[in-house]
């Protein structure tokens, strides 16, 4: 695109699928960590959750762009030097590559303010703890959270609190110190805690020395980036994608098409002006199959999941049981251009299977159950095997999932 026009919907999701790497074909061999950076650099950052029912939320947007790979990839590009991705709060937590983390430093800087409670509590009612505890990690990194407790705070070691918010005090002063930037994370251990360290000893040294970015233009920056992962997008789209204050993100917005570096969009059904890259290349056509987890960055944001794909997605991981919909932990099946079904997943290890609990179709013209279910139980063996299970189990729950057991069954 060279200037402003207007976009049919057909489109604008051809150049959204494009932009989040569902356009280019995956790698022919294995996947590699160039593959991985490649990767994350184009979408700037990969959203990071506690949930395990199937497998931990950022190691499945890879798959399903990449295709099966070995997750201790993303565990070398975090946890060894030279990093190729670090974490912090992006769009929430997130593993980023090291030059989005430098342009994150004015959300450090605003720590006092912008940090949650338990954080800015311990750091204004006992300061010389969070002193101790970077001191600690500065004299002994890295070190998780339990062992500088252990080590600062040893009447406070003990038994494991009762939920992941149930902070102790150190962990806490941890937490304040890692969104302060003071700390950061070196890597995780196996059950997933952080392992604290400095940054000068985390992140690349030019990262790492370079000086902070003005506030401003760091912002312009990240909108940039979001608008490139994209593709095309209205301005509360971009805010979202590092949940930046919705003045900032209008502010960046318009110095950016003043630059010329932003040019705006109009998309047909959409209320709001949207935005693209100077030179954006729509294909002609997008033929993609992968199960979206309810992190994806194309469709974490669901407001613009509506917009762009017509589905309205829930996530009811913190719906009651009875109240829910589509289940617990539902994955969108992208086919082609279009979200073609839902399936509640979960990964039974202990006997080897990949139990779907409920299968959902999305209802698009001309297009049957069947082929939908076919290509949704392949898209399921894939999974499973990643995984390392043996097998795919249905459930008979949802208007999809008498069709997709056949389909299953006759693999």
């Amino acid at each position: 695109m060279s200037g402003p026009e207007r976009l049919s919907l057909a489109r604008a999701r051809r150049l959204a699928l494009a932009a989040q790497g569902f356009a280019a074909p995956r790698p022919a061999g294995p996947v590699t960590l160039g593959h991985l950076s490649r990767l994350l650099e184009r979408l700037s950052l990969l959203q990071i959750d506690s949930i395990t029912v199937l497998a931990r939320s950022h190691y499945l947007p890879v798959l399903a762009r990449l295709g099966p790979y070995d997750r201790a990839l993303l565990e070398r590009a975090s946890g060894r030097a030279p990093r190729r991705m670090v974490e912090y709060w992006a769009h929430e937590a997130s593993y980023v590559p090291p030059e989005v983390h430098r342009l994150l430093r004015w959300r450090m800087a605003r720590h006092a303010d912008e940090a949650w409670g338990s954080m800015t509590g311990v750091a204004r009612e006992a300061p010389a703890l969070v002193e101790a505890v970077l001191a600690h990690v500065a004299a002994h990194g890295p070190r998780t959270a339990r062992e500088v407790e252990a080590a600062v705070a040893p009447r406070a070691a003990g038994p494991a609190r009762g939920s992941w918010w149930d902070w102790s005090s150190v962990k806490a002063a941890c937490e304040h110190l890692f969104w302060a930037g003071r700390l950061t994370a070196a890597g995780r251990t196996p059950s997933f805690e952080r392992r604290y360290d400095l940054p000068a000893r985390v992140l690349p040294p030019a990262v790492a020395t370079a000086p902070d970015p003005e506030p401003d233009q760091a912002r312009r920056e990240l909108v940039l980036r979001s608008a490139r992962a994209l593709g095309v997008a209205t301005e509360p789209h971009l805010r979202d994608y590092f949940r930046l204050a919705p003045a900032e993100s209008r502010r960046a917005v318009a110095e950016l098409v003043e630059e010329g570096r932003l040019l705006p969009v109009a998309v047909d059904g959409w209320a709001a002006p949207a935005y693209a890259l100077p030179g954006a290349v729509v294909p002609r056509s997008v033929g993609a199959r992968a199960l979206l987890s309810p992190f994806d960055s194309l469709v974490f944001h669901r407001p613009r999941t509506e917009e762009l794909f017509g589905v309205r997605h829930r996530l009811e991981v913190y719906v009651p049981a009875p109240a829910r919909v589509h289940g617990y932990y539902v994955l969108l099946l992208l086919l082609g251009e279009r979200l073609a079904a839902r399936v509640d997943l979960k990964a039974d290890r202990p006997a080897g299977r990949l139990l779907v609990r409920a299968a959902w179709e999305v209802p698009a013209p001309g297009v049957g159950q069947h082929g939908v279910a076919r290509e949704l139980a392949e898209e399921l063996e894939v999974l499973a095997a990643w995984l390392g299970l043996e097998r795919v189990e249905v459930e008979p729950r949802g208007d999809l999932a008498a069709a997709l057991a056949r389909a299953v069954a006759g693999r």
